[in-house]
């Protein structure tokens, strides 16, 4: 029973929706931002439910012996269900932060970018052929949605820290892209998505991937004018976490290991942080 309650959670993209929110949690933390907080919490959180579902829906169960993807094919239903709560969700709080709008915009763009390429339409087909496409735009909606939006949303933030730790997220998520990439490697050969990693032997991408992590712990230590201590400590845990499994992230290709452990690797900062002020 445990077991399945913890594959709803995870394999509905609950868990990633909640880390989200962590990140936004943290962001606002860190840069002393005011605004509606908690309508923009459940935008994001909906918008993640819909965009996520919508994802695995698209995603074929033939290729991979994936659990993830194997639970998605027995529960395609839910699936569509929860991407039909979650487009209701989104809109309504959308609605409540239409002064906004332009910004909001600007994320279910990127959001639907990475998902059209498994749309089965000509139309959207030609986006599995764009080079470095599927890992850039993960990595930029996480980070826009989760660092930059929030500002924008607020309106006032000090432009330093922001840029600080927008480069910091965005180093560390692009390199757990990276190792999610190398392991669906064959896979989007298959469905004839290209993607910078594709194109890398494994010593560039080593040097690419560990390059990106050393970017998103030197971000983090410039930020120490504008933020405490334990702040920086914090943002620097997941960076040598995820330096620490990537060995076993080249030859474990278990679901849990990817989706709980690397997934939580880029809410983990912001897990501790609060860890770290309440106690």
């Amino acid at each position: 029973m445990f077991r399945g309650i913890f594959n709803f959670i995870l394999f509905t993209s609950i868990y990633i929706s909640l880390c989200a929110l962590l990140m936004i949690w943290q962001t606002n933390q860190l840069l002393e931002l005011h605004y509606h907080e908690n309508t923009f919490y459940l935008f994001v959180f909906f918008s993640t439910i819909c965009s996520y579902n919508f994802h695995w829906y698209l995603t074929p169960g033939t290729y991979s012996a994936s659990e993830r993807i194997r639970w998605g094919d027995r529960h395609r239903t839910l699936m569509l269900l929860l991407c039909g709560i979650g487009i209701i969700g989104s809109l309504w709080f959308f609605w409540q932060l239409r002064e906004h709008w332009l910004v909001l915009s600007g994320s279910a763009i990127l959001t639907f970018l990475y998902s059209a390429p498994k749309v089965p339409h000509p139309a959207f087909r030609w986006l599995s052929k764009v080079a470095i496409g599927k890992t850039l735009f993960l990595t930029f909606v996480w980070t826009y949605v989760t660092t930059v939006l929030p500002a924008l949303v607020a309106g006032k933030f000090a432009i330093t820290p922001l840029v600080l730790l927008t480069l910091h997220r965005f180093c560390l998520i692009y390199a757990i892209c990276i190792l999610f990439d190398y392991r669906d490697l064959e896979s989007d050969k298959q469905e004839g998505i290209r993607s910078l990693i594709t194109m890398l032997d494994l010593k560039n991408l080593n040097r690419l991937y560990f390059f990106t992590l050393l970017m998103a712990a030197v971000c983090a230590g410039l930020l120490g004018p504008f933020i405490t201590l334990s702040a920086i400590i914090s943002l620097m845990i997941p960076v040598v976490v995820t330096a620490l499994l990537t060995n076993k992230a080249h030859l474990n290709t278990s679901d849990y290991l990817f989706y709980f452990v690397l997934d939580g690797c880029m809410a983990l900062s912001a897990a501790i942080y609060w860890i770290a002020i309440s106690f």
